[in-house]
């Protein structure tokens, strides 16, 4: 019997898998844009700015979230959204060393 997917793959090959899929999507990576010029944001204010459902943006800040790349600070009812600094750096050197490093 094989074995799963999740296990037939290195730990750094599941880590960027997952950092790209959740760059995958043209709405994310909008988000992303809009939270690098306006840090400290909220889910508002960007459902204003890139005119898609409140729920749809809700759906990709959670999967940017999980995946490292911004952090959300509650405050009162309302949640502040900025670029995970530390994280966007370790994607980065993940991402650079596999590349220079595969044949």
């Amino acid at each position: 019997m094989g074995t799963t997917k999740l296990f037939a793959h290195s730990l750094r090959q599941n880590r960027i898998a997952k950092l790209y899929k959740a760059l995958g999507h043209p709405a994310r990576i909008a988000i992303l844009e809009y939270i690098s010029k306006n840090p400290h944001t909220t889910c508002t204010n960007i459902v204003a700015d890139i005119e898609l459902a409140q729920a749809t943006i809700s759906q990709h800040l959670s999967e940017l979230k999980r995946a490292g790349f911004i952090a959300g600070v509650s405050k009162g009812k309302k949640i502040y959204y900025s670029i995970n600094v530390d994280n966007w750096y370790e994607s980065y050197q993940l991402s650079n060393n596999f590349f220079i490093n595969t044949p």
